[in-house]
């Protein structure tokens, strides 16, 4: 009986605290001329349950393809992390419009499922009502928990093209595989069940992951891309763990990404 109670309580502990485990929101901020990206216009925005959510939106630095990317962050950092990346592909000639989700980046709130959905789909609309963009030509950049954040979006606003990086079946089926001995479907309260909505995808899907991720198993975003209708690519680098240089603005990436959103201008 005293096991029964202490195991009990060691997962009422683990159910609440479990969102502290996922999230890792980096609150502190620097402006945008900091991390490169002087022509960045920060922007605000509402969510439906009323937060305000800032980002900044980054214009072509290079003739204009007519393409926007909407970027859906990961779970560590803010939107600064993603500044490089942004900074490849304004010169490239795409507009960017990277944000930060609740908790985030000074941001008020608290992150979960439900909000970090709330916080992709008012960023999107915040950017398809902007003059200089055309809102049938947004693509969906994902990365790792935001890969989640962007399938759950499709749905509902089909992008231009989406890029998954680092993309996993589900959050429960990822907490199964770094701990196996509890029980994750039952403790779960965020899903990001990916899998359940990648064959509703018919927009053009790039997927890119690492060989070597010790976060995401590279078998597990292949399952995904597996599960996905055509149109499809799958780019994969070679040794490339989820937190490398490589997988956030490395020379095969950034050329992956280009040439996939070049063959979708049309």
């Amino acid at each position: 009986m005293t096991v029964g109670v202490v195991l009990l309580v060691v997962l009422a502990v683990i159910w609440l605290a479990q969102r502290s485990l996922i999230y890792f929101p980096e609150r502190r901020l620097p402006p945008p001329s900091a991390v490169g990206l002087s022509t960045a216009e920060p922007i605000a925005f509402h969510t439906e349950d009323d937060l305000r959510l800032e980002g900044w939106f980054v214009p072509p630095a290079a003739p204009p393809t007519g393409q926007t990317i909407v970027v859906f962050n990961g779970n560590a950092g803010n939107r600064a992390n993603r500044a490089p990346l942004a900074r490849a592909l304004a010169l490239a000639g795409h507009a960017v419009l990277l944000f930060d989700y609740r908790g985030y980046g000074g941001n008020p709130g608290l992150p979960s499922e439900r909000g970090l959905v709330r916080d992709g789909r008012a960023a999107v609309e915040a950017v398809a009502d902007r003059p200089d963009v055309d809102p049938s030509r947004i693509v969906y950049f994902g990365e790792s928990i935001g890969t989640g954040v962007a399938v759950l979006l499709l749905v509902e606003r089909p992008p231009h093209g989406l890029i998954l990086r680092s993309p996993f079946t589900s959050l429960v089926a990822l907490g199964r595989e770094h701990y196996p001995v509890l029980p994750v479907g039952w403790l779960a309260r965020d899903r990001f069940d990916s899998m359940a909505r990648i064959a509703h995808v018919r927009s053009p899907l790039l997927v890119i992951a690492g060989t070597a991720d010790r976060i995401v198993p590279y078998a597990m975003s292949e399952a995904l891309y597996e599960a996905a209708s055509e149109p499809k690519w799958l780019v994969t680098i070679e040794d490339a763990d989820h937190n490398d240089d490589a997988l956030f603005v490395g020379r095969p990436l950034i050329a992956a990404v280009l040439t996939f959103l070049d063959g979708i201008r049309q």
